[in-house]
């Protein structure tokens, strides 16, 4: 397709204004909320949404809405009833991905099944009792490297746990015995400072639950899951 050099002008002249016209709707939004609610957290991104006249407010991994003037402030999930698509959570969910290679691998131990080809991560605590049942479907698992990073959140008896298993010498025995045979850790002194930055990690990327999948492509799934579901999950990733 060809344009005449007026044709073309007119283009660029039209996404200009565009452009300008979306920054300057930006521009207000930022201005009248941040005045208005002192104490929203700050806001890290305003777009367009494919509804007319509506904005899309990002405070981290948090979507909100606003109208193009920052009148109105609106918590909820925005629907695209055609399409039948639940776009706030899309938007949610690829916000809380965890690129794999983001992970403190270091801080994690990790058990070998078959090839290990395909690449778990979990975040479990010890005295989670979903993360306790979870962690017998996975003994079914193949052909699969597990990251196990734990991750005390419900206590201090947590804690201690969760210390005495990463200063063993053989982790993943003793979080097997723990976790499915019920064998108490036995009490063991060391640096375990890589507790606290899993902590932190998990804090930062709001991880407030366990256990809490993560899957090769940084897609995240909370919850004690279906076995099927984690193998179809495994097989899809590439």
């Amino acid at each position: 397709m060809k344009f005449s050099l007026s044709k073309l002008v007119l283009i660029v002249a039209t996404i200009a204004l565009t452009c300008g016209h979306v920054l300057a709707q930006e521009a207000v939004i930022r201005k009248n909320l941040s005045e208005r609610l002192p104490n929203l957290p700050k806001i890290d991104e305003v777009s367009k949404t494919p509804m007319n006249g509506l904005f899309e407010i990002r405070l981290g991994n948090d979507v909100m809405y606003s109208d193009a003037e920052g009148n109105f402030l609106i918590q909820g999930a925005l629907i695209d009833t055609k399409q039948k698509r639940n776009l706030t959570e899309e938007r949610v969910d690829k916000l809380s991905v965890i690129p794999f290679d983001q992970l403190p691998i270091k801080n994690a131990f990790t058990q070998v099944r078959g090839n290990g080809k395909r690449k778990l991560v979990v975040f479990a605590d010890p005295n989670c009792g979903y993360c306790k049942r979870f962690e017998k479907d996975l003994q079914k698992l193949d052909n699969v490297t597990i990251y196990h990073f734990l991750y005390p959140i419900l206590g201090e008896d947590s804690k201690t746990k969760t210390k005495n298993i990463w200063c063993a010498k053989d982790k993943a025995k003793v979080w097997n015995d723990w976790m499915i045979n019920g064998t108490t850790p036995p009490a063991i002194n060391c640096d375990a400072s890589a507790i606290d930055s899993i902590v932190a990690f998990g804090q930062k990327n709001r991880i407030t639950g366990t256990p809490l999948l993560l899957f090769a492509d940084g897609s995240r799934v909370p919850g004690a899951v279906p076995m099927a579901q984690v193998e179809k999950m495994l097989t899809e990733i590439k």
